[in-house]
């Protein structure tokens, strides 16, 4: 029998989805609601309890502000775009972190003297974006995860105030959603799954 039978809990699993950003506005989590979906984020796999990962939130303000600084180095790293192009992506910058009320950085922040695999720590952030996704998705938020040049670029790091040897897992945009996203297509089983048997 299983520990904790819940069929409602495995509908949430079925029903995530992601939340393009235009779709998500106001309200966003409570900070109650906020610290215990990251509290649910950090519950992942993690070998030898090193917690390789980090976040740091943006909301109000701060949003802006960070905006207009990652459009600054924008221009400086890019200055080989066409004048249009540039102007267009930069102002891309200005706002993509205003698109939703809330965002989330989830910040890899591996042990590098640890004993643990590097693969494995990194592997350890990927599993707590999918639980912040879930976590929101559960608390009746929308969600989408997000990289791009904003969780790539070492210039944006240094905004971030990364160390150098941290670098994004992953931007997460959360608010409410406006509209239901048609679901996608998704892989079929057939395709992916296949049981080992020894060889003759």
């Amino acid at each position: 029998m299983s520990l904790f039978p819940n069929e409602a809990a495995l509908r949430l699993l079925e029903t995530r989805r992601s939340v393009p950003t235009s779709q998500l506005a106001e309200p966003a989590p409570s900070d109650a609601e906020l610290a215990r979906i990251l509290t649910i984020a950090t519950r992942v796999p993690d070998h030898g309890a090193l917690s390789p990962w980090r976040f740091i939130v943006f909301s109000g303000d701060a949003r802006h502000q960070v905006g207009q600084r990652l459009s600054a180095v924008y221009r400086l790293e890019k200055q080989d775009m066409s004048p249009e192009r540039l102007e267009k992506f930069a102002d891309i910058m200005t706002r993509v972190f205003t698109y939703a009320p809330l965002v989330i950085l989830i910040v890899s922040s591996p042990a590098p003297d640890a004993k643990i695999a590097l693969l494995e720590q990194e592997l350890s952030a990927g599993a707590v974006a999918m639980n912040l996704l879930n976590a929101s998705h559960a608390s009746g938020y929308g969600a989408i995860l997000l990289t791009g040049w904003a969780a790539e670029s070492r210039s944006a790091a240094a905004i971030y105030g990364l160390a150098p040897h941290e670098h994004i897992a992953g931007i997460v945009h959360i608010g409410t959603a406006t509209d239901i996203p048609a679901d996608r297509a998704r892989p079929k089983l057939a395709d992916l799954v296949t049981h080992w048997t020894a060889p003759e």
